[in-house]
C-alpha cells in the first residue's frame, strides 16, 4: 500500500488539473481509501486492506490518502465521511462506497467492480 498526495494521485490515479473527463492514469486497477488517523473505523479497515494488498498483489494497487494532509483530494471528490473507498477500474468511472467493508464485501467489489480474481 501507498500513501498518496496531489501530486502521487495525479500520476498513478487521475490527472485532474489536465483533464475535465475521468482518464485513469494508472496500469491497473486501483482502490484508494480516504482514512484520517484518528478515525476508528478506518484504523479497523486498514488491516484489511494491507490482507487484500498482499492477496491482490500485481493486480490491484491500494493507495491510502490521509484527508488531514491532503484535504485538497478528500473535497475534489466530495469525500464527507471517512473511510471512503473509491473502487478505480482500468476502464468505466469510479465507484465510492462509504464505511469500514467487511473483508467480503471488499473481496466482491473487487471482483464486480474492478473485474479482479484472485
Amino acid at each position: 500500500m501507498e500513501n498518496l498526495n496531489v501530486e502521487t494521485f495525479r500520476v498513478k490515479v487521475f490527472d485532474f488539473e489536465k483533464n475535465k473527463d475521468w482518464s485513469f492514469a494508472g496500469d491497473k486497477p486501483c482502490i484508494v481509501d480516504f482514512y484520517a488517523d484518528w478515525c476508528g473505523p478506518c484504523r479497523m479497515l486498514a488491516p484489511v486492506l494491507e490482507e487484500l494488498s498482499g492477496e491482490y498483489a500485481g493486480k490491484v494497487n491500494i493507495y491510502k490518502v490521509n484527508t488531514e494532509q491532503e484535504g485538497r483530494l478528500a473535497g475534489m471528490f466530495g469525500i464527507r465521511s471517512i473511510p471512503t473507498l473509491m473502487f478505480i477500474p482500468k476502464n468505466g468511472r469510479p465507484q465510492v462506497f462509504a464505511g469500514a467493508l467487511p473483508k467480503q464485501e471488499l473481496e466482491k467489489s473487487i471482483h464486480s467492480v474492478l473485474g479482479v480474481e484472485k
